[in-house]
């Protein structure tokens, strides 16, 4: 990209500026890099539920101006090269996230003009081997790495905070306890598991409920230590693991769960996916999805458009919104929903915990080999979900869905909705 004009940057500046003017629910500050000096926002209004919010911004050059225009791309881009910082990341991105609704309809008011060129930025579907390709940038950086954060369990996605004082490997435990008990399962049962992690729900179904587990992945890393994992725990002969992608899966399994997959489903194939897991899915089965969803009115807007996430962290991928899950089952399965159970304040809680042992592991991640733009983007990365969560921008739920042979009207728990309000900040 050539560097901005001397012309553009003011004027990027000019309009970022009045954009800023029309921020609410929390105050801003930006410093720019001569010292100058904007207070932006309002404090919420009362009765409004939302918590006070103060939140600082520094540019350390004044041509960032252009780049902060980017939306998210932008912003993602010149933090890692360190164009701009803030003492308070979590509350600079939940300023954001609570402003977002406004920029939502001017987005979907531009979209006409914007769509021809998205399409030819994202018009490609997943193909198997692309899909190989993009979960290759983000869970084969190494197993090491995400030791680094992660708790024993080397789960990479939402713990469930059932009790005070737990402990996230505690709290990992609860989710996968939950979900098995979603899925009623019992010995014998044929569980199908569509990504695989590194194995932690693989071997806890198979040895606490004595289900027979088939687990899929395309992450040659994972399947790595999943197998060296399943091997420790003597459980060959009742986890069958496979580096295989969900639409080569063939038979029939009593229950299918994906814990946070469907994000890397991308937008044009979330109908395949939905109809493989009806396809895979004995008429009297359960499945459950643990996804991380976007707000529906946001999704139109979203799915198309490069993000910081999409782009910098996870390529390719694109969070569903619940109205289109509900979309694609109607029109391409035989599946009913019986149990959602919002989970997104547990999110922000987790993603909070990864943060803080991230930070402490910045020197061992440099030692493996990272340069200071990565740890910034993940820093960025990891403060940007907990912000979203919190604020729910962005929504975690779990979700059950029943086959058509099956006569339950709900999963075995309900709507067994969890005990944390709200993370701490």
């Amino acid at each position: 990209m050539t560097a901005p004009t001397r012309r553009s940057t003011l004027a990027a500046r000019g309009v970022a500026l009045r954009l800023l003017r029309q921020a609410r629910h929390g105050r801003l500050r930006v410093i720019e890099a001569d010292g100058t000096v904007h207070r932006f926002g309002t404090d919420p209004e009362p009765g409004s539920g939302l918590a006070p919010l103060e939140a600082e911004l520094r540019l350390h050059d004044a041509e960032v101006w252009p780049s902060l225009l980017r939306g998210s791309l932008g912003l993602g881009e010149s933090y890692g090269d360190g164009r701009w910082s803030s003492p308070d990341l979590v509350a600079l991105v939940s300023l954001g996230a609570r402003n977002m609704p406004a920029f939502d309809r001017l987005r979907e008011r531009l979209a006409p003009l914007l769509v021809p060129a998205q399409r030819v930025r994202h018009g490609a579907r997943n193909t198997i081997a692309r899909s190989r390709r993009q979960i290759r940038a983000h869970y084969d950086l190494s197993n090491d790495f995400f030791g680094l954060f992660l708790d024993p369990t080397m789960l990479y996605s939402c713990a469930l905070f059932d009790r005070p004082g737990a402990t996230l490997e505690e709290a990992q435990v609860a989710k996968l306890d939950q979900l098995c008990r979603k899925l009623d399962l019992a010995p014998g049962v044929r569980l199908l598991e569509i990504g695989t992690g590194w194995g932690a729900l693989a071997i806890h179904a198979a040895r606490e409920y004595g289900a027979h587990v088939t687990t899929t992945t395309i992450s040659e890393r994972q399947h790595e230590l999943a197998a060296q994992r399943i091997a420790e725990a003597g459980l060959q002969d009742r986890i069958d693991l496979r580096l295989e992608d969900y639409r080569d899966l063939q038979g029939r399994y009593d229950r299918i769960v994906s814990v946070e997959m469907i994000e890397a489903v991308g937008w044009r194939d979330l109908p395949t996916f939905f109809r493989r897991c009806d396809e895979l899915l004995a008429p009297d089965g359960l499945l459950a999805l643990q996804a991380i969803t976007i707000d529906d009115r946001a999704y139109e807007a979203e799915k198309r458009g490069r993000s910081f996430i999409n782009t910098l962290i996870f390529p390719g991928g694109c969070l569903p919104s619940q109205a289109e899950m509900a979309r694609c089952t109607k029109q391409v399965t035989s599946l009913r929903t019986v149990g959602v159970e919002d989970l997104s304040p547990h999110y922000a809680e987790t993603l909070r915990r990864w943060r803080a042992a991230f930070h402490d592991a910045h020197d061992a991640v440099r030692g493996l080999g990272y340069d200071e733009r990565f740890v910034r983007l993940w820093d960025l990365y990891l403060a940007y979900c907990q912000a979203g969560f919190a604020e729910r921008r962005i929504q975690l739920v779990q979700q059950v869905y029943a086959g058509p042979a099956r006569r339950e009207e709900r999963s075995p728990l309900g709507e067994s909705v969890a005990p944390l309000e709200r993370a701490p900040a």
